[in-house]
């Protein structure tokens, strides 16, 4: 197991069980308690979890969106097969908007290959679209970062999407749901997504199957304000069914 497979394990396992030892998580992941140890210590300085007396346990409330540093490392191999058919959905010389989150992240690795034009609202994306010499034509909006989660609020953020209209927005989100609608934890997130929601002639929603049934506290509106949703084969099958019939073009990678 590669240092970053056992560390998804590790931060997985502390989420799920809330408090885990060393001597379980060196059972669970074949390491050596040494190795667990410093793994630990690592994944506590990327604000992962928290440190304890043998083990960790993890810094998450009930209901609280789990750090980006946690996120980027799950389901790595799932979002990358949802970013190649967002990809896939985008032609060349359209105008993009690209939503934050580890999801799109890996649609930005892609899209900065290709001669489209691209406003990222997240820096780690800008960061993607802004290494070496590529095709892709960057756009920056204004905004204040997230702590921690890179991703562009506030009301410059607003007026950059209100002075703009693209082809496509690709959109993440915390929570999809046929009756719930489209929903994200934070307040001033949500609000940026209405914004690039409105800006888009079409929406495509890249979200991994655990996504789909779940509603977060922030609502962004409607499920059939995505046209196409990309998401994998661990979706619900009734959710999906559910957003079908509402008009939602549901593709599963």
């Amino acid at each position: 197991m590669s240092n970053a497979d056992r560390h998804g394990v590790i931060a997985q396992a502390v989420r799920e069980s809330g408090r885990v030892t060393v001597q379980e998580l060196a059972e669970l992941t074949g390491a050596s308690e040494m190795t667990i140890r410093r793994d630990l210590d690592a994944l506590a300085a990327q604000g992962v979890l928290e440190r304890v007396r043998g083990g960790a346990r993890t810094l998450l409330l009930r209901g609280e969106e789990p750090p980006f540093a946690l996120r980027a490392r799950e389901g790595v191999e799932t979002k990358r097969r949802i970013a190649a058919e967002i990809a896939s959905l985008v032609a060349d010389g359209e105008t993009v908007l690209l939503d934050s989150g580890t999801t799109c992240l890996e649609v930005a690795h892609l899209l900065r290959r290709r001669p489209v034009t691209v406003m990222p609202l997240s820096l780690q994306a800008i960061h993607v679209f802004g290494e070496g010499s590529n095709p892709a034509r960057l756009m920056v909006p204004g905004g204040r970062p997230r702590a921690a989660e890179g991703a562009l609020t506030g009301p410059l953020t607003l007026a950059s999407l209100a002075a703009l209209r693209f082809d496509t927005a690709v959109m993440g989100c915390c929570g999809l749901s046929a009756v719930e609608g489209m929903t994200a934890y934070d307040l001033d997130d949500a609000a940026v997504k209405k914004a690039a929601i409105a800006s888009a002639r079409r929406v495509l929603v890249a979200a991994d199957g655990s996504k789909l049934g779940h509603t977060a506290y922030a609502h962004v509106g409607p499920a059939t304000l995505a046209h196409t949703l990309v998401t994998d084969g661990t979706a619900p099958a009734d959710e999906v069914a559910a957003l079908e019939r509402a008009g939602v073009v549901v593709k599963a990678v």
